[in-house]
């Protein structure tokens, strides 16, 4: 495909919405149309999945790592990466964003087909409890969260958040004055 008839990601988005307006329509008179997308789809996933046949290493990596090709992926059910991985690259995707709203964010990892992430807040936009689902800002955030981990691994039954450990502080160690004191130096005598 020329690079003039590439379409940018907005326009790859407004295209997605429009599909899905289509396709709802579509459910709703099955029939030879529904079939024929059906099996359109079906061809299309295989010529993917030969694609990545034939792709190695990097180039294999860089198709799974593509938005837009990632989703088609997992569409059929063709991605070379495990859910684990998919779901802990979204999160640390979202690491940023979290920080910037005063929270930290860690992929916790998988418990059979559930994500788990700690969420914890620092005081700032996350309010208390981040990931506790208390406050406006903690659910906008976990709803985040768990959204983009299943757009990228629906296989996945859900996302649920742990509670962040709290860091441990060395107690301090107590040094007796007297040893610091500095000690006389013998001197050797004649």
């Amino acid at each position: 495909m020329a690079d003039a008839a590439r379409l940018a990601d907005p326009a790859v988005e407004a295209r997605l919405a429009r599909l899905d307006e289509a396709l709802a329509g579509l459910e709703a008179m099955p029939g030879p149309a529904l079939e024929a997308v059906a099996l359109l789809t079906e061809v299309y996933g295989e010529a993917l999945a030969r694609v990545l046949d034939h792709a190695e290493g990097p180039l294999r990596e860089r198709l799974a790592e593509d938005e837009l090709l990632g989703h088609l992926l997992v569409l059929h059910d063709i991605h070379p990466e495990p859910p684990e991985r998919r779901a802990a690259r979204a999160v640390e995707k979202l690491r940023p964003a979290v920080r910037e709203r005063g929270g930290e964010l860690e992929w916790a990892g998988l418990e059979g087909q559930v994500a788990r992430v700690r969420l914890k807040s620092g005081g700032g936009g996350c309010g208390s409890g981040c990931g506790s689902g208390g406050g406006g800002g903690s659910s906008d955030v976990t709803e985040a969260v768990r959204a983009a981990v299943l757009a990228v691994a629906p296989e996945l039954t859900s996302v649920e958040t742990v509670e962040a450990t709290p860091e441990r502080v060395a107690a301090p160690t107590f040094v007796p004055l007297t040893s610091i004191r500095r000690r006389p130096v013998a001197q050797e005598t004649p």
